[in-house]
């Protein structure tokens, strides 16, 4: 990929970073490839397909639950995109030169993304709260208007958050084509690099842990004391009404883990110990397991969402339908 222009904040003339990959070996590039590749058609497939079962099944659109899931499938679909197809031109042919503005543009949309399905998993143990701790108010607060206002907050802050990152990662020069052992431009990883810029670097990485630190803490802690409630409120029903109650919290709490488990694996290292190698591990996990995963966690193995797949299916619309939303995704 050829060299830009520098940027107006890009004061040392670097055109491009050099992405290295996972792995220097054509044998181990060879392996890894359709691993990857099979895990973001997965990925794309698995949500899409959840998008459009809800989108078409007038019992799951109603329902406040299907609709933040929705949301989180096009978030997971977003935030696998914008990393994957770099990661698989690094196994493909063991590096790739991405252009500075690229790359800048790359780290926004993976951050935006990534912080907006933080967001949503809030909203969703929100949701799960009111569902069993407040049943009889459930569908009066979970007004259509209610649920497009907390998508819509979540979607905002995620891009002043990326935003925020994004500018601040501008202003700094860097080296002249560096070199970076990673496979997508994402910021954390970047911060190796950070010492090498010819400006302080402080005010970075003070945004990376206490304003990133918030981001991601604060809607982890707010899911914490969700469930802390949900669980007391359980213990008290009989055990017929504990298991139901369980069942629609399960999955949720499921990916909570794997999303959050692999976030603090690489965000909340410090400077001064951070690895590449083990941060490469984390981020595959959070870009690639986790998206992939979610679908089929929480919603494919859903009673709910079997019933509208096979009412899908029932009515002959399922591959004009799912051909549909996949060239509508693909335009965007």
């Amino acid at each position: 990929m050829g060299g830009l222009a520098m940027g107006p904040g890009n004061g040392t003339g670097v055109s491009e970073f050099v992405l290295l990959g996972l792995a220097s070996r054509p044998a181990t590039r060879r392996l890894l490839f359709p691993l990857f590749l099979g895990a973001y058609l997965a990925t794309l497939l698995g949500n899409l397909l959840v998008s459009l079962l809800i989108r078409r099944d007038p019992r799951l659109r109603r329902a406040p639950m299907y609709f933040f899931l929705a949301h989180l499938s096009l978030a997971d679909v977003g935030f696998t995109s914008a990393a994957a197809p770099t990661a698989l031109g690094t196994l493909a042919f063991g590096s790739w030169a991405v252009p500075y503005a690229a790359c800048l543009a790359q780290n926004y949309v993976f951050i935006a993304f990534g912080v907006l399905e933080n967001f949503l998993l809030a909203v969703m143990a929100y949701d799960r709260y009111l569902a069993v701790c407040r049943p009889l108010r459930y569908t009066a607060v979970m007004s259509p208007g209610r649920r497009w206002g907390l998508v819509g907050i979540s979607w905002g802050l995620a891009q002043l958050h990326a935003l925020l990152h994004t500018l601040l990662l501008a202003r700094l020069p860097f080296p002249a084509r560096p070199h970076l052992r990673h496979f997508f431009c994402d910021l954390r990883q970047l911060l190796p690099l950070l010492r090498l810029s010819c400006s302080p670097t402080r005010v970075n990485e003070a945004a990376i842990f206490f304003e990133g630190g918030l981001v991601i803490l604060g809607p982890f802690l707010f899911i914490a004391a969700s469930y802390a409630r949900i669980g007391r409120a359980v213990l008290q029903r009989p055990a017929s009404e504990r298991r139901r109650a369980l069942s629609t919290c399960s999955s949720h709490l499921t990916m909570v883990a794997l999303f959050y488990g692999a976030i603090v694996g690489v965000y909340f290292q410090p400077g001064t110990s951070y690895s590449a190698p083990r941060g490469a591990v984390f981020s595959v996990m959070y870009t690639v397991v986790t998206p992939a995963a979610n679908p089929f966690v929480y919603s494919l193995r859903n009673k709910d969402v079997q019933g509208a797949l096979r009412r899908l299916m029932g009515r002959g619309r399922f591959l004009p339908e799912a051909f549909g939303l996949i060239q509508a995704t693909s335009s965007l």
